[in-house]
């Protein structure tokens, strides 16, 4: 590929899921060198395999540091114009990286991240992703972002920052770091060209599971959450309801434009989808 790229994913346990996200990458497209993964205290042989690969850099934490803190050694690791963080529980369609990238570029994108489907892996992805490129033509959902997988451009770090590396936070660093780059008037978005198969927060259940928290819980502290957002009560409330009516639009101008949106959550055997 001709853009400089680097590729970082945090795992925590969750083996399998890592091994399929690895296995779905095409060797002709990601060049493994530019790969940096970073565990976060796995006991299940996920270190061991990790060691194993022919990765640019494996960073191997004594405990679980957070998502924050593991994005920004896997940034800082290898340094690019542009950084692709995701997670380890995703399935990647042939030509996501080359068509994510290329997309961010077209678009003058700051951060970018691929359209997705969530859920159960029970039907034909590949074909899926044939659809849904031909049906939506490159179109971009602008500043709708999400962290399952974002690619970063070099000056958004110098812009905004790095994520906060705050371990109690854990799945709050993505809301505020997307609300610092919406602060400083970033362009953001999710594109059309590029897909990946999400199974939907793994290594979050896991977590709560562990915790003996239930799964409708919030696994990270809401408070330091909050401190971090540096908005009033008021002010988060108005953001809230700003952007839940803008993604209602935006979800409704696809339907009604492509008969589908760039984000879909299978329910049920591959037949039927919730567009999000």
């Amino acid at each position: 590929m001709k853009h400089e790229y680097t590729i970082t994913f945090a795992c925590y346990n969750q083996l399998d899921y890592t091994k399929q996200f690895i296995a779905s990458l095409d060797r002709d497209e990601v060049n493994f060198s530019r790969i940096v993964a970073v565990d976060n205290g796995s006991t299940d042989g996920t270190r061991e395999w990790l060691a194993q690969q022919e990765f640019g850099a494996v960073i191997l934490n004594n405990r679980n540091l957070g998502c924050g803190a593991a994005w920004n050694q896997g940034a800082l690791a290898i340094q690019s114009k542009w950084t692709v963080v995701m997670n380890n529980d995703v399935v990647c369609a042939k030509g996501w990286l080359r068509n994510l990238l290329a997309s961010a570029e077209a678009n003058q994108l700051h951060i970018a991240s691929p359209a997705m489907v969530e859920g159960e892996l029970n039907y034909d992805f590949a074909h899926w992703v044939q659809e849904a490129e031909t049906k939506m033509k490159g179109y971009i959902r602008l500043n709708a972002p999400h962290a399952v997988c974002m690619a970063i451009r070099e000056d958004v770090w110098s812009e905004i920052g790095y994520f906060m590396p705050v371990p109690k936070l854990l799945g709050y660093e993505d809301g505020i770091f997307f609300q610092r780059a919406t602060e400083a008037g970033l362009k953001t978005g999710t594109t059309a060209v590029s897909w990946l198969h999400h199974y939907g927060m793994i290594t979050q259940k896991a977590l709560k599971l562990e915790k003996a928290l239930d799964q409708r819980d919030s696994l990270g502290n809401r408070n330091l959450m909050r401190l971090y957002m540096s908005q009033t009560w008021v002010a988060r409330k108005i953001a809230r309801f700003k952007r839940r009516g803008m993604l209602a639009n935006l979800r409704a101008h696809e339907l009604a434009t492509y008969d589908m949106t760039i984000h879909a959550i299978n329910r049920q055997e591959g037949k039927a989808w919730d567009w999000v």
